[in-house]
């Protein structure tokens, strides 16, 4: 006796699964955002073990910390990562002529930078502080502005790409290159002495959180 094959249970749309995503992110983001302006204890307490921590063996590790200045200084620099995005959209109008697409890519990166800087101005977090620091940055700490526009850039050329069918090897390099990319710039900004941690979680969370609402307003216009 044949037995009817069962129907697997529908995938709800691509727009309101990246909706329910931007809704918990923007959760998450607010939440740690309201604890770093309200100075929690125990927040700043984990802060500021693991920088005191980082900060004696950055002092010690000087090959490592070196290479943590190449790494945050050049290659995942926030003006190094607005330059692969506008690449991005140069190739979209030249190779497919998606003007809209490209359009949207460089003004998702736009609205990250400003919502990043309205936030460093509004929360006015001071960097750590060290006798003998190993690097030094400038303007408020919270949110980490090389986490999250790395964060912002590699999620939306990730979409792209999954947009645009890439065949499995590039798919999974490029995901590989993101994901060590991504995780890397939180790693030395906090190796350095310049950034809290909670400063990189919150970089992360509201970066993915502008990809998740951005593939939310693309999906949803392109439908």
């Amino acid at each position: 006796m044949h037995t009817p094959p069962v129907d697997s249970p529908p995938r709800p749309p691509a727009h309101r699964t990246a909706a329910r995503a931007t809704g918990i992110l923007a959760l998450c983001s607010a939440l740690l955002l309201a604890l770093v302006a309200a100075d929690w204890h125990p927040l700043i307490a984990v802060d500021g073990d693991i920088s005191r921590t980082t900060h004696r063996w950055a002092v010690d590790e000087h090959g490592v910390t070196q290479a943590s200045r190449i790494l945050t200084d050049w290659v995942w620099d926030p003006w190094t990562m607005r330059i692969v995005a506008a690449v991005a959209a140069v190739w979209l109008v030249w190779r497919r002529a998606d003007w809209w697409t490209a359009g949207w890519l460089v003004a998702t990166c736009a609205l990250g930078t400003l919502l990043q800087q309205s936030l460093k101005a509004a929360v006015g977090r001071a960097r750590p502080i060290w006798p003998d620091p190993v690097d030094s940055a400038h303007y408020a700490a919270f949110p980490s502005g090389h986490a999250m526009t790395a964060t912002v850039v590699f999620g939306l050329l990730l979409w792209l790409l999954h947009r645009h069918g890439a065949d499995r090897a590039l798919w999974h390099t490029a995901l590989t290159v993101a994901g060590v990319s991504v995780v890397g710039v939180g790693l030395t900004r906090v190796w350095l002495g310049v950034h809290w941690t909670s400063d990189v979680v919150g970089g992360w969370l509201m970066g993915a959180m502008m990809v998740a609402l951005a593939v939310t307003v693309l999906v949803r216009w392109r439908a």
